[in-house]
């Protein structure tokens, strides 16, 4: 298992991860409630997006993974890396302003890339007006990686974590005027000014979470100043490795570009079928948010408090080391992301009944679905991300874009496929089952990839490993699930019930068979929940 330095950063991330999540997940059910999950609901999610996918494509993979290293060596320099971060956050700076600029004066042009449905209907109008207001964001949301990644290379890792719950804050404050003031907005009847509060409130949150981190790096040592003496800087090779990430990112996106577009066109053909069970993008969204909440809360973690480890394992070419903390990596992760994943996938339309309890019944069971289809990627998902990390310490990004282009290439092949074959209701749910199948592809690529550099990781002891834990999960998921509708009490009563059973079942079950991971990592989760309270 990990050691306590690594579990006393990641729990403190995890916390600020969980509080995050919470009230992320309460500003998307007050969302659900102000604007649906139909087509309005569609209009301000496409607009919202579409600035973390330009972030995500033009610059979020470097910010993310790629200059962490850079950063980590620069800290080993006279002046303790001041000169090459304050170098890094000036260039970082005038690219998101100037993407920024060009973004907001191509609304119309993205609008119709990413949802050519809307083309000649009120939704387009009101989705580039969404779009507009919140493209800001990616000035922001770039400032506050970059602020956070040279926060976490000083080892803060909490400021990172907890600074999104501001931004959640503020937005879930704006909903709850819409709430007590305007619960009958639709396409037809949203004002312009509502608009503007919805787009130009949610951007105001992404300003204070990136703002709330300026005093903690001055706390760090780390005096940002503005210098554009870029000529040898040292800023090459990281250019060089931004560009790999550029491609990568953009691979992403084009996956997610057709996602979007078919998940879109699917809610419009249904919408004009006569079916009013949102079935759009919306859906897709919030199924995803839910399934991503175990990888965010323990995985990402973990693995930002361990990358910049990592990257000095690399330098200083201790490989065992290395190859070791990744080990250890992928067993912690899994005690935790293999009964989630197989409770969502079990007990899927449950747990959207419980979360989204105010949308109709038939909305939340669609919603459970599509959840349910997405659950299982949560593994691969999960195990990737670690392995990634693991090149991105040996700072080889090409390998990583050309393990996104093939997996990508076979999401896409399979999305189209299904569209073809399914009827337009049953578009979203087909796009969940995707998931799994494509990242189970990109993880066995990135073993083979990280082993080039020497570092080969024995798949067939992993799998065993993984294989336990999901028939131990097994155990206690199935004669719930056989017994699903004797479970007495409501929607709310059912789902305690099933996670307090499966869990018991899951550690006495682990216990009697000897899996010491589990008891471990339960050990472990009581002692970070301590150290997390006491350094928050």
């Amino acid at each position: 298992m990990v050691d306590d330095s690594i579990v006393k950063a990641s729990s403190t991330m995890a916390l600020g991860t969980i509080f995050s999540r919470i009230t992320g997940l309460v500003r998307n059910l007050m969302l659900a409630s102000v604007l649906g999950t139909a087509l309005l609901g569609d209009t301000y999610n496409v607009g919202n997006t579409m600035p973390n996918i330009l972030y995500n494509i033009l610059i979020g993979g470097a910010l993310t993974a790629v200059f962490v290293p850079q950063i980590v060596r620069s800290l080993r320099d006279s002046d303790g890396g001041e000169g090459f971060i304050s170098k890094l956050y000036s260039s970082v700076v005038t690219v998101l302003f100037i993407l920024t600029l060009i973004g907001v004066l191509a609304a119309p042009l993205l609008v119709n890339i990413y949802a050519p449905e809307f083309n000649g209907r009120p939704e387009f109008n009101l989705t580039v007006a969404f779009m507009r207001y919140c493209l800001p964001q990616i000035f922001f949301l770039g400032v506050f990686m970059l602020l956070g990644q040279i926060a976490n290379a000083k080892n803060k890792f909490g400021p990172m974590m907890w600074a999104p719950v501001l931004n959640n804050l503020i937005v879930i404050a704006l909903l709850t005027w819409f709430l007590l003031n305007r619960r009958d907005i639709s396409v037809g009847n949203i004002s312009d000014a509502e608009v503007a509060w919805l787009g130009l409130g949610t951007t105001f949150g992404y300003l204070a979470q990136a703002a709330i981190l300026l005093p903690v790096i001055r706390r760090t040592g780390i005096k940002l100043k503005f210098r554009f003496d870029w000529r040898n800087s040292g800023l090459g090779k990281s250019v060089k490795l931004a560009g790999w990430s550029f491609i990568y990112a953009a691979i992403s996106q084009l996956s997610y570009l057709v996602t979007v577009n078919l998940a879109t066109s699917a809610g419009v053909k249904a919408a004009e079928s006569g079916i009013s069970t949102g079935v759009g993008f919306t859906p897709y969204q919030n199924a995803y948010l839910i399934m991503i909440l175990p990888h965010s809360v323990i995985t990402v973690s973990l693995i930002t408090a361990l990358l910049p480890r990592l990257s000095n394992h690399v330098i200083d070419n201790q490989l065992s080391e290395l190859k070791e903390s990744l080990t250890s990596a992928l067993k912690t992760v899994a005690v935790f992301t293999v009964p989630a994943a197989l409770v969502f996938l079990t007990f899927g339309p449950l747990i959207a009944k419980n979360l989204y309890f105010d949308l109709p019944a038939n909305d939340a069971n669609y919603l459970g679905l599509v959840l349910s289809g997405l659950s299982l990627g949560l593994i691969p998902l999960s195990i990737n991300l670690i392995i990634m990390r693991g090149l991105n310490a040996f700072e080889n990004v090409k390998a990583q874009a050309q393990i996104n282009l093939i997996i990508n290439i076979v999401a896409i092949l399979l999305s189209v496929a299904g569209v073809m074959v399914f009827a337009p209701e049953w578009v979203t749910v087909w796009l969940g089952v995707t998931f799994p199948i494509h990242y189970l592809l990109g993880t066995f690529l990135s073993f083979r990839f990280l082993a080039r550099h020497g570092l080969r990781i024995r798949l067939r002891p992993i799998l065993y490993f993984y294989t336990k834990l999901m028939l131990v999960t097994g155990i206690g998921l199935l004669p719930l699930w056989l017994l699903r509708n004797q479970i007495p009490g409501g929607n709310f009563l059912q789902l305690i019930l099933v996670l307090v059973a499966t869990s018991l079942i899951y550690i006495l079950t682990s216990r009697l068979l000897k899996i010491d991971e589990v008891s471990d990592a339960v050990k472990l989760l009581l002692r970070s929940t301590e150290i997390g309270r006491a350094h928050v």
